[in-house]
């Protein structure tokens, strides 16, 4: 078992000596500042505060039932209440040994596996994926790798948009303007230009609406031409779909788009009129304020000059359609009774944030026993900006296609690799380009704290210095490097010799080493890859400093040499996982 985990287990014991009655889930042990040890747990304060108990005492007593000296050097008690533990340098020599056999890698499977259903990236059929699939996408599935590493169950689903009012203009456009010439060398360029023209021509002429309106019925009655141009715009857009998503290295287990719970979506608004969660209004149906928030809290109010009014979560609207409220309704539906997931988990922009908050809000007084089980997390983000701070745009004005956003994310990559290497072959430059040039993409967008706007710069991205993917990558190439000079790549898990730990650099990567499980823990608690980005930039800087001031292989003797080449093995193996649970692949040079 980890250190921390032993002093946490150690701890929550030694309270419930003391407060039999405790809730000791919240009692862990986090890293801390090193000037006051190497793990702080802060939770003693908060028991005191809720018996109205001096935390101090609180803290002297627990300490007085704590033995954890095995793992620790003598515990202090700081402040108000904090409890300060510093690792014998036994306890970590100890762990690095284990890792360095291949026992662990500083992290332990969850104790109680959750099943997660993560909902994710879901572009819309007939359109290009643009820059703003990125986030999503990317955060994603950082997110269901490290869940999946945690020893959860993950359900991935992709909610692709493939219904809506949309597709009757699409219909109109396909059926008398189509270029069946320009479909064949680029559909989705095609689909695009057709919903733009006859769009065009609905807003300059209301006949035109009527006709695609009429094209949108005869789909929705099952008319078998429409039902078979449809299919045929999803076949076109599964393809670019594909090919962006294998580019990324990103897999779904499913792909359930919108018109898969079309069947339902009647019985969802007649099961809610029934049990007066909905009614109508002005020809519609609409789930309305219960009252039981106040009105600032409410998403069912709206203030307009001074004045709360209904703001309606609509889900049939007073033309018989349904909406987006209706079709997530019926998939959550679905997803409780095929999956039995313990957490949802929507992957969606902030701004649909009020979406979200109806969304929930409705299931409870739906199915309030369903949301007593399974909890409903909408993982939010904000925007791509451009240099002028607003969203990221090309020089024309369009929105940034992803499949060209990445071409050029290679195209600088090989243009940077080209200066550094000339030597490669233009085959492993490229192949270079592409890990770093994606990777560059990925890293740049996870990096930031997710609900925070990023201005998207190509020179910051890839940067072969400061916290960006090509000095992740370069740090993990350099180490790679070392074992190919001391032919030693079998000794990553099997030193010849004990580890021994002496110079602070030393002490300090071994023991950064060890939070890589809680630095997991933390991204799978709270939906934020950026814990991760930033810890594996704070291992290739304390790595950079083990090796600049600790000679490997010039090392004084032999056993000297063998224990700092196991320790750049684990230091290796943390950046790798780390990487590859970002999303990215890894580079054996560069």
């Amino acid at each position: 078992m980890l250190p921390h985990k032993q002093i946490e287990l150690k701890l929550q014991a030694a309270v419930l000596e003391i407060l039999p009655d405790a809730d000791v889930s919240a009692v862990l042990v986090r890293p801390c500042d090193p000037k006051f040890g190497d793990y702080q747990s802060n939770a003693l304060m908060s028991l005191a505060k809720v018996r109205k108990t001096n935390p101090r005492q609180l803290a002297t007593d627990t300490l007085a039932k704590l033995d954890v000296s095995e793992v620790c050097e003598k515990v202090e008690i700081a402040g108000a209440g904090f409890l300060n533990f510093r690792l014998k340098n036994s306890a970590l020599v100890q762990t690095l040994e284990t890792a360095a056999r291949g026992e662990h890698l500083f992290f332990d499977k969850a104790a109680k596996p959750k099943t997660i259903v993560i909902d994710f990236s879901s572009p819309n059929v007939a359109k290009p994926m643009h820059v703003g699939h990125i986030r999503s996408t990317g955060i994603g599935d950082a997110l269901q790798r490290t869940l999946r590493l945690l020893g959860h169950h993950v359900i991935s689903d992709n909610h692709i948009g493939d219904w809506g009012t949309q597709f009757g203009k699409l219909l109109l456009g396909w059926k008398q303007a189509l270029d069946r010439a320009a479909l064949e060398c680029d559909a989705i360029a095609e689909l695009e230009r057709l919903y733009k023209v006859i769009n065009a021509e609905c807003d300059a002429n209301p006949e035109r609406l009527e006709e695609a309106k009429a094209e949108l019925v005869k789909l929705q009655a099952g008319d078998a031409e429409n039902i078979s141009i449809w299919k045929e715009m999803i076949r076109l857009s599964q393809i670019q779909f594909d090919t962006i998503y294998s580019r990324l290295g990103v897999n779904f287990d499913h792909a359930l788009g919108e018109s898969f719970y079309n069947p339902w979506l009647g019985e969802v608004v007649n099961d809610l009129l029934a049990k007066k969660i909905a009614r109508e209004s002005e020809g519609a149906v609409g789930v309305f304020s219960d009252g039981s928030l106040p009105p600032k809290e409410d998403p069912f109010l709206v203030n307009r000059d001074g004045e709360w009014i209904a703001d309606p979560a609509l889900v049939r609207k007073s033309d018989g359609g349904f909406n987006y409220t209706t079709t997530d309704l019926a998939t959550i539906a679905y997803r409780l009774k095929t999956w039995s997931p313990d957490e949802i988990v929507y992957v969606v922009d902030d701004r649909q944030s009020g979406h979200f908050k109806k969304l929930f809000l409705v299931l409870a007084r739906w199915k309030p026993d369903a949301t007593k089980r399974t909890k409903l997390i909408h993982v939010g983000f904000g925007k791509i900006l451009g240099d002028d701070g607003k969203p990221f745009k090309t020089r024309s004005g369009d929105t940034v296609k992803l499949g060209d956003l990445l071409d050029e994310a290679e195209a600088r990559a090989f243009k940077i690799v080209s200066g550094k290497n000339s030597e490669l072959s233009e085959a492993q430059r490229k192949e270079i380009a592409r890990v770093v040039g994606l990777g560059a993409v990925k890293y740049a967008d996870l990096l930031p704290n997710r609900q925070s706007d990023y201005i998207f710069s190509w020179d910051k991205m890839l940067a072969l210095t400061g916290n960006t993917a090509p000095y992740l990558l370069y740090a993990y190439a350099r180490i790679k490097s070392i074992f190919r000079k001391s032919e030693a790549e079998s000794e990553i898990r099997n030193p010849r010799s004990a580890i021994a730990l002496a110079e602070p650099e030393e002490i300090a990567l071994a023991k950064h080493l060890l939070n890589f499980g809680i630095t997991l823990e933390a991204v799978a608690e709270e939906y934020r890859p950026n814990y991760l980005c930033n810890y594996l930039f704070e291992l290739a800087v304390h790595f950079s400093r083990f090796f600049e001031n600790c000679p490997v292989l010039k090392a004084e003797d032999a056993a000297m040499r063998d224990s700092r080449l196991a320790l750049c093995g684990l230091a290796a193996r943390v950046l790798k996982q780390g990487l590859e649970t970002l999303g990215m692949e890894i580079v054996q040079q560069m």
